[in-house]
C-alpha cells in the first residue's frame, strides 16, 4: 500500500493554510508536506502536527523572490550569504517539525 503526505500547498487550497491540516487529517493522511512554511512560526506548525496525529515528510528551503522566477538560491554565486541563511532558517524549522527532509 503507497503511504502518501498531503502537500498542503497543493491541496485543500479552499482553505486557510493551517484549517488544511484539519482537511488533510479529515481526508486520511498521516503525513503532510508544503512548499514552505515561513509564514507561520515553526512551534504554530508543530502544534498542528501534534494535533493531527501527523508526520512531517518534507518540506523547501526560501526559494528566494518567488514574484522574480526565482526558485532557489544555491545556484546564484552572487547569494550564497542568502542561502546559507535561507539554509539555517530551515534547519531550525526542520528541527521543531521532525523533519527529515529538505
Amino acid at each position: 500500500m503507497p503511504r502518501l503526505a498531503a502537500n498542503l500547498s497543493m491541496l485543500f487550497t479552499e482553505l486557510d493554510f493551517l484549517d488544511r491540516f484539519e482537511a488533510a487529517a479529515s481526508a486520511g493522511f498521516e503525513a503532510v508536506e508544503f512548499l514552505f512554511p515561513y509564514d507561520h512560526p515553526a512551534e504554530v506548525l508543530r502544534a498542528r502536527l501534534d494535533r493531527f496525529g501527523f508526520r512531517q515528510a518534507l518540506f523547501n528551503l526560501s526559494p528566494g523572490d518567488w514574484e522574480t522566477g526565482e526558485r532557489g538560491l544555491a545556484i546564484f554565486p552572487g547569494k550564497r550569504e542568502a542561502f546559507a541563511a535561507s539554509l539555517e532558517q530551515a534547519l531550525g524549522y526542520a528541527s521543531v517539525l521532525g523533519c527529515p527532509k529538505l
